[in-house]
């Protein structure tokens, strides 16, 4: 671990089981359905005591924020792989290419929706937007077995407005068009309803072209606003 990682888990720690609400606890945990465990703490305690515990600490490298979020996963409660998917938005312009290997890691562990998506359209897109060459490992996800890693190559570019990729939007919502999974099904009708924003009638003419074999959930996302 990192000097500043150390420094920053040494105070986090501490202030974040300060905030235990045990009655918030469970609500959040069944909220999630039982995947993780809680503390308890609100999104904005939570933000509160983070501001309190990174304050005066430098900003971070690469090398910090792997320590950070990698630290950050190995904590049981909940609300630490939270911080740590602010933590890296917040500093989405420090790592370079290589860090998409972090990303999968985290993507693939502790998976739920909470994180996979902050990851997925604030730190992964303004990877691949910062290294373009990103854009081929994207593919290789879109194809991928675990869904997880499907759903964020899906929504990287979800707020690219006009700078999607149509085409490799629309091939990656072809191509899982027939995916069981709701989370990948509900990642392509979020995507293509946030980029019908930008384009409307791209949206319009790709569900009544290739978007035919699209899930019913899909279709009923992505026009919701057509």
């Amino acid at each position: 671990m990192s000097d500043l990682a150390g420094i920053l888990m040494e105070r986090l720690v501490p202030a974040f089981e300060s905030g235990r609400d045990p009655a918030r606890a469970v609500g959040a945990a069944a909220y999630m359905r039982d995947q993780f465990p809680f503390l308890g703490l609100t999104a904005p305690a939570r933000r509160t005591l983070a501001r309190t515990a990174l304050a005066g600490l430098p900003s971070p490298g690469e090398d910090d924020l792997r320590a950070v979020a990698l630290a950050c996963w190995r904590r049981d409660a909940r609300e630490f792989q939270q911080f740590a998917c602010d933590y890296l938005t917040r500093h989405v312009a420090v790592p370079g290419p290589a860090f998409v290997a972090v990303l999968a890691e985290l993507i693939t562990t502790k998976s739920w929706w909470d994180t996979v998506d902050p990851l997925a359209t604030r730190v992964l897109g303004g990877l691949v937007t910062r290294h373009p060459s990103l854009a081929a490992t994207m593919d290789e996800w879109s194809r991928e077995e675990n869904m997880w890693l499907v759903r964020a190559a899906i929504l990287h570019q979800l707020h690219y407005g006009a700078a999607t990729d149509e085409e490799r939007l629309f091939g990656y919502c072809t191509a899982q068009a027939g995916h069981r999974d709701f989370f990948v099904r509900k990642a392509i009708g979020w995507a293509l309803r946030h980029y019908a924003r930008t384009d409307p009638e791209a949206v319009r003419r790709f569900l009544a072209g290739p978007g035919t074999d699209l899930s019913p959930l899909s279709v009923r996302e992505a026009a919701k606003h057509l």
